[in-house]
């Protein structure tokens, strides 16, 4: 099953080339650096105080924040980095109570959030996509799926993997009778933040009047449904489960191909169907770039950009701009320039291992505008 649902997915040199027109200009990282408080040395990183640096929160930016740390510690083995996977949620939370240095969320702030907590920023830091998975006996094909589709299956009205809705959308693939048992988070979640505004974009006046988006949500009382603690939660549970679906963040595809999930072509809002391949991904970045604040706080979802993957977003950094001291302020503005660059943090050799893409060029510019303003 591995082979058959790898085969939509681009070897490494075709990421790299659907993503080259996203890299980084010196020259426009070097006027975005010019109004912050604090200047970028050549290297484009700062040369740290030495500690430890703590995060916490998105489990789906929790991979890459792992191979980040032990890839600057190499680096600069003075600093210590200690990550924790505990949803997005957590990360927002602990950032804004200050119990954390680095709070990792899928999802930007809240307005009630910056406005209760000034202090806090969201910086982007890469680009991720979440699939949609699934576990139906029989079924090896990229099922197609669209938004009020997966509306109608959260809210209990589409029960059976052979209902007349789904089938019509694959004809051709035999779908089983099986009962559909949903999967979502029992934890404040980013990905959950980002499938229900798919949702509440795709059915306005279903999902959207009725449930709306957020890290948590009410979730429909469908038959059977279960929730689960983090993606690898997700995994672990729809592998277990035959007939269930879930949202899973695209850093954990490899887990679910392992597992023997299958994930979904997703329609757009150009009406074309689309897998989170890196050019799919990279349609829909772009789509955004322009319309991509200074505080980087924007949804990416169901964007119209053609041949675009609907589910996409921005993994943050949220911390806040006032620090205890000056180097702690300096460990971490040093952490996170490593991280968006290009040549470090940002290279193919650290994103690549988790299907992330890296942040277009003026977006890398506005987050170390950003980043250099912790102080």
């Amino acid at each position: 099953m591995k082979k058959l649902m790898r085969a939509a997915w681009f070897t490494r040199g075709a990421v790299v080339a659907a993503v080259t027109t996203l890299a980084v200009s010196s020259a426009v990282l070097g006027s975005a650096a010019s109004g912050a408080s604090v200047k970028l040395p050549s290297s484009g990183v700062e040369t740290p105080s030495g500690g430890n640096v703590t995060e916490t929160g998105s489990t789906l930016l929790y991979p890459l924040f792992n191979l980040w740390a032990s890839g600057y510690q190499e680096k600069y083995p003075s600093v210590t980095i200690q990550t924790a996977g505990t949803g997005s949620g957590t990360g927002i939370s602990e950032a804004e109570s200050g119990t954390i240095d680095i709070g990792a969320s899928d999802a930007y702030l809240a307005p009630s959030v910056t406005q209760s907590s000034p202090h806090l920023k969201n910086i982007p830091l890469a680009i991720s996509a979440q699939l949609v998975a699934y576990n139906v006996p029989g079924v090896t094909a990229h099922l197609k799926l669209t938004g009020k589709v997966l509306s109608a299956v959260y809210q209990g009205t589409i029960t059976k993997w052979n209902a007349s809705q789904i089938a019509s959308l694959n004809p051709g693939v035999k779908l089983p009778p099986n009962p559909i048992v949903t999967l979502h988070r029992s934890d404040s979640s980013g990905d959950t933040f980002l499938f229900t505004s798919y949702l509440s974009k795709t059915d306005p006046s279903g999902w959207g009047s009725k449930i709306s988006f957020n890290t948590t949500v009410p979730w429909p009382n469908a038959p059977g449904a279960l929730g689960e603690q983090g993606n690898s939660g997700m995994v672990s549970g729809c592998k277990a489960t035959p007939g269930c679906i879930a949202y899973v963040g695209i850093s954990y595809l490899t887990q679910a191909l392992q597992a023997g999930l299958g994930y979904a072509s997703l329609q757009n809002a150009k009406g074309q169907y689309t897998l989170p391949t890196a050019s799919a991904i990279a349609a829909e970045a772009a789509y955004y770039q322009k319309k991509t604040p200074a505080n980087g706080t924007i949804s990416m979802i169901y964007g119209a950009a053609n041949n675009g993957y609907p589910i996409i977003n921005y993994e943050y950094a949220i911390v806040s701009n006032d620090q205890s001291s000056s180097s702690v302020a300096k460990n971490i503005r040093s952490v996170l320039e490593w991280a968006v660059n290009p040549k470090q943090g940002s290279a193919t050799s650290y994103l690549s291992q988790v299907d992330f893409q890296p942040l277009p060029s003026k977006i890398e510019a506005q987050s170390i505008k950003q980043i250099l303003g912790i102080s």
